[in-house]
């Protein structure tokens, strides 16, 4: 084991350096080739500029010449517009083409022979435009259709011209060279992700047979703790559910028991009170006994004595009724859940048909509406024993001055569980009384109804056997609504619970 540590920390040593190389390779390559494209996309956003200008210029120019001769030609001041706007724009443009080719050391503007050029035509349109404002207008044409303008123009012309194809060439250029290196960075990157994953493969490959490796040694570890493992796990989950039947049973043993204990301890020390009267009478062997003796005999055998031996048999009688509930309730939760497919409207409708016949007689109804949820994986047994003695109770229970109106509701909650309301219009239960009735020998009301207060305890545990949870919301008189949630698949919870 030490030998198989240290080569697989020799190993992954080595992978990670040469990834981290690889790694550092590819970051490096990245950052250069990102400051060549920076470099090659500033240079094509300037001559961009460059040539946006230089073409802005040559077409103001011509705009301006164009207004010109159409207002010599016309004298329609409408050209004029044209001719003065350019006009304006014109020395504006020559500073930004002059701050663009600045901002550009391999290009070379002729700025000394187009200045004076833009300088002269300027004039020579600004002079006729005078002359036909002071009423020369044939001067003016003259003064076009000479050869001075039109060269001035083609001056102009001839070197913006040059200077567009300078900079269309060189623009070209500069993207050819930002293609260029995308493509390097692309086949870069292409070619570092394979190492990597080269890399990470080898590393895989290290890791999987060291994980081998761990596993067959595991696996003759856990051969030899199997045995006692299961031994241990089996300890302790009896140990987990002892202690939660000793914590359950704890406050009903030690309270509700002792009572008739209590009773029965209290009633043999009357009975031992009578024995010494009986005997006093029956042992004085023909001695004459005063009136008070012959008094105290009689009346221990004909009250004391049936009194006490009567006390004692119903004290004995409820503590076996209480032991049997416990034993019952235990039973249950011992017993092995067998979940199956149940449709819950049929099961419902099968355990009311139990008292069909004592709610119809005082002109009750019972409504089931389960069509949203009726299919229900869990234990039968279990869920008939839950709504017998819902059902039970509820008929029990029922108010003196109205027919019992019982209804139940099932619907969806979530996509794992089902939510299903139990409700009556019947005595009701007051709310300090809603968690109460749940408890063992535990009831609430008026006691005129026969029962050890057992019923909703044993709902309430079978409920929590199927994975669920039981609720009441009611008000003393205006009956009550006992809310189940249920797990849809009994199986399923059972499993990932692991109980």
């Amino acid at each position: 084991m030490p030998f198989l540590k240290s080569t697989f920390a020799r190993s992954s040593l080595l992978m990670l350096l040469v990834g981290g190389a690889i790694l550092l390779a590819i970051v490096l390559s990245s950052f250069i080739l990102a400051r060549t494209t920076q470099v090659y996309f500033q240079d094509v956003v300037k001559l961009r500029e460059l040539r946006s200008a230089a073409a802005d210029m040559q077409l103001f120019l011509r705009a301006a010449e164009s207004g010109q001769r159409g207002f010599v030609l016309t004298q329609d001041a409408e050209f004029l517009i044209p001719y003065t706007t350019a006009s304006t724009v014109i020395p504006r443009l020559r500073e930004r083409l002059k701050r663009a080719a600045g901002n550009l050391d391999a290009m070379h503007v002729p700025f000394a022979q187009l200045d004076p050029l833009i300088d002269d035509k300027l004039a020579e349109m600004q002079s006729t435009v005078e002359m036909v404002q002071k009423g020369n207008a044939i001067g003016a044409i003259e003064v076009i259709r000479g050869a001075y303008g039109r060269q001035l123009m083609e001056g102009i012309t001839t070197i913006l011209g040059t200077l567009l194809r300078d900079t269309d060439g060189r623009i070209e250029t500069g993207v050819d060279d930002l293609n260029d290196s995308a493509l390097a960075l692309q086949w870069i990157t292409i070619g570092g992700g394979l190492m990597i994953i080269l890399v990470i493969g080898g590393a895989i490959l290290i890791v999987g047979q060291h994980v081998r490796e761990l596993q067959r040694a595991r696996s003759e570890v856990e051969e030899l703790n199997a045995g006692l493992e299961e031994r241990v796990n089996e300890r302790s989950e009896d140990l987990i559910q002892a202690n939660r039947e000793i914590q359950r049973y704890a406050y009903i043993v030690s309270h509700d028991l002792r009572a008739p204990l209590v009773n029965i301890m209290g009633f043999t020390s009357e009975l031992d009170a009578s024995l010494k009267s009986i005997s006093t009478y029956v042992l004085a062997d023909g001695t004459p006994l005063s009136e008070t003796d012959v008094n105290d005999a009689r009346v221990a055998v004909e009250q004391d004595l049936p009194e006490a031996i009567a006390f004692i048999r119903s004290s004995t009688k409820k503590m076996d009724g209480l032991i049997n509930a416990i034993l019952k309730i235990s039973r249950d939760g011992r017993r092995e859940l067998k979940p199956e497919r149940i449709d819950l409207g049929e099961l419902l409708e099968a355990t009311a048909a139990s008292i069909y016949h004592q709610v119809s007689e005082a002109g009750g109804e019972v409504n089931i509406s389960v069509a949203q949820a009726r299919g229900l994986i869990t234990d039968r047994f279990s869920l008939e024993q839950i709504f017998g003695n819902l059902f039970d109770n509820a008929v029990k229970y029922k108010h003196s001055d109205r027919p019992l109106n019982l209804s139940v509701k099932a619907m969806p909650l979530g996509r794992a569980a089902i939510r299903i309301e139990v409700s009556d219009n019947g005595r009701g239960i007051a709310p300090e009384d809603h968690e109460r009735v749940f408890e063992l020998f535990r009831r609430s009301g008026v006691q005129d109804q026969q029962g050890e207060g057992i019923g909703l305890a044993h709902v309430r545990s079978l409920v929590r056997n199927l994975g669920g949870e039981i609720t009441v919301t009611s008000t003393l008189g205006g009956g009550a609504t006992f809310v189940i949630r249920l797990p849809t698949d009994l199986s399923q919870y059972v499993r990932s619970n692991g109980s």
